[in-house]
Formats: structure tokens, sequence, C-alpha cells
């Protein structure tokens, strides 16, 4: 009797030992990669999952989003400019067995991929390029890097260029280089402005010359204007005694026979 209890209680810690080596649960973030004596076997999804123990063994594959901060990196464009950047990566896992079989560590892999080819990309660049194309280099780093870890399971989505560090007589030279800018097209626009305003009146002059009402129009207009200062006395002269004082000032000034 007591030996069949002792089989009875050795079979049944048995079974919850290989219970608990058999039954595997896969979180929700997570991809159970299965390898079989040594061989691939498959994914299994997130829930509960059941392996053969000791000829099974499961592997847990992160699959979330991963962000790789790439420290400030020194630098010399192609226009021989020193410069330091820094960055972001974000990466995830789209196929846990490649991640868990063609590489050791795909985050580190990743992140030494994402380091050589920012500084590879960036110094084939112009410091023009990087300063004022941000999106196109951005897209250009992140499509290179993904090449390169694709084979490896890992999706890059974003890369960021998030700073660049000039030296401070190269933003001395560029601040110059912004005031001259400004101070440039402020001349054009007051210049332009000029050639306008002369124009018009040029055009206004002709009008007055041409039309002696439009003179009369402008003088009373003149009136008005002087008279709403409140501060002067007014004394409207009639139009035609100016065309007299022409008259006399002609003859005065009319060469002696």
């Amino acid at each position: 009797m007591d030996s069949t209890r002792l089989m009875y209680i050795a079979a049944a810690f048995a079974v919850i030992v290989l219970l608990r080596l058999g039954v595997k649960i896969v979180k929700q973030y997570e991809g159970g990669v299965i390898l079989r004596l040594g061989k691939l076997d498959g994914v299994r999804k997130p829930g509960l999952n059941l392996i053969i123990p000791i000829i099974d063994r499961m592997f847990k594959i992160d699959v979330r989003t991963v962000t790789y901060i790439v420290e400030p990196q020194e630098l010399i464009t192609r226009d021989n400019v020193t410069i330091k950047v820094d960055a972001v990566v974000y990466f995830a896992v789209v196929d846990p067995a490649k991640a868990l079989l063609q590489v050791v560590d795909y985050q580190k892999a990743t992140s030494q991929i994402a380091l050589t080819t920012l500084r590879s990309v960036l110094g084939q660049s112009e410091l023009d390029e990087l300063l004022a194309q941000r999106d196109k280099i951005n897209t250009r780093l992140a499509h290179i890097i993904d090449e390169h870890t694709e084979p490896w399971g890992v999706k890059v989505s974003v890369v960021e260029v998030k700073d660049v560090l000039l030296p401070e007589a190269m933003q001395r030279s560029m601040a110059a280089q912004a005031e001259a800018e400004r101070e440039k097209r402020a001349k054009v626009i007051r210049a332009d402005g000029e050639f306008l305003a002369a124009e018009t009146l040029g055009k206004a002059a002709r009008i007055i010359r041409n039309e002696p009402p439009a003179l009369q129009l402008r003088y009373l207009q003149t009136l008005v204007e002087v008279a709403g200062q409140g501060n002067s006395t007014i004394l409207p002269i009639p139009m035609e005694l100016f065309d007299g004082m022409k008259g006399v000032l002609a003859g005065r000034t009319e060469p002696a026979r």
C-alpha cells in the first residue's frame, strides 16, 4: 500500500514537472521561436503553448519597437566642415526566427549598423544639404540601415538626425552671412518700393499735366488735408490766378529784341 502510494506521488510529481516544462506562455508583445532538437520548428503565437519537454526549446523574442539613441559623433562633411551629430533610430523585430538564428545580438548589430551608416552618409553630404534637407537625409539613412538589417528580421522604421552642432567660428560666420542676406533683401525691397513710387508719381504728373481739372481736384484735396490739422489758416487762391502769374513770368523772361 505504501509503495503504491509512493508510485502515485512520484507519477503526480513527474506530471507536474512535465507540465511545467511543457507549458509556455508567450506574451502579446513576444514571438516564441521553437527549436526541436536544435532545428527550427516554427514561431508560436502569443498565448498558451505546449512544447515537448527536453526535445523542444523555446526562445522568446521581443517584437516591440526599440529606440536607440546615437550619441554625438564628430565627423567631417564633404565640404571639410567638422561637426557633431546625434540621431535616434527606431526599429522592431518582424521575423523572430531570423532575429534568433541569423545574428547573435540583433539589437547590438542594428545599433552598430546605424552608427557606421550615419557617419558614412553624413560624411558624404555638404553642410548646407545637411541643414536644409534634413528629411531627405533621414529617409536615405532609414533606407540604407533597413537594407542591412532585413536579413536579420529587423525593420528600421524611422531615423531622425536630432541635432547638428557647429563650431563657434562657423556659427559666427553663418550668423554674419544671414545678417548680410537679410540686409541685402531689405535694400532690394526698399529700392523696388522707391522705383514703384517714382513710376506712379510720374504717371500722376503726366495725367495732371494733360488734364487741368485733375490739378484743380488735387489742389482742393491738399487744402482739405491741411485744414484737417487745425493749426493753420487757409486762404484759398483760385487756380486762374496761377495761370495769370505764369503769363506774367513768361513775359518777363522773354528775351529783348
